[in-house]
């Protein structure tokens, strides 16, 4: 089963922009992976997600994050669904979509339904090293929120950048949270701190993080 913080599968795969290798063409060139699965092509859920994905890939591809597409379908089924969806509601979908009908990396991601043979709505943000940093899975019938989907992927890369925390509710500009300590020292040191709550609990100023660990 794969685990949060394991590196992501060391696969090559077939997708509308062509084969990708994800540790040559996405990690190899410093960029995150923002891997989302959906359960069928021509479906109706599916159609809005890839429509409002479509509409945040410019904000995706500012971070640095390529945003990439997953089903068992087709590379066939794919090209004529994205194509349908540009005439009938003038979206372009940017970003590739994986077509994996033998359920190879699908099932490496424990994605895969077995009773109905589709994908669920699983989510994966992997760091430049091919780190899982966070996966989710949604239910067939529900669609995601979008900005919630952009807000966890700034909440990780902050944290992944300047090594701290992001506290309940955060959005970014928000104060951060530092670590919990793990010796006595640190533990008294921290109270000295301007922004100190407890001993366990420090936030630190978002505008005081080095311009390079911001988002």
């Amino acid at each position: 089963m794969v685990k949060i913080y394991q590196k992501f599968p060391d696969v090559q795969v077939l997708t509308t922009k062509g084969p990708i290798d994800f540790y040559k063409d996405i990690f190899g060139k410093g960029r995150w992976l923002f891997l989302y699965a959906h359960p069928a092509d021509f479906t109706p859920v599916c159609t809005t997600e890839f429509a409002a994905f479509a509409q945040a890939y410019d904000e995706f591809d500012k971070l640095g994050v390529q945003l990439m597409g997953l089903s068992v379908d087709s590379i066939y089924s794919h090209i004529a669904w994205l194509n349908d969806i540009e005439q009938r509601y003038g979206v372009t979908i940017k970003f590739p979509v994986i077509a994996d009908p033998d359920k190879k990396l699908a099932r490496l991601l424990d994605l895969v339904e077995e009773s109905s043979g589709v994908t669920v709505r699983g989510v994966f943000i992997v760091d430049p090293q091919g780190t899982i940093r966070f996966m989710a899975q949604y239910p067939i019938e529900a669609g995601r929120k979008i900005e919630e989907m952009l807000r966890i992927t700034k909440a990780i890369m902050v944290a992944y950048k300047a090594k701290v925390a992001t506290p309940v509710n955060w959005e970014p500009g928000q104060d951060v949270v530092l670590g919990a300590p793990t010796t006595l020292d640190e533990a008294t040191m921290r109270m000295k701190l301007p922004n100190a709550k407890a001993w366990y609990l420090v936030f630190k100023k978002y505008n005081e993080l080095p311009a390079d660990q911001r988002i």
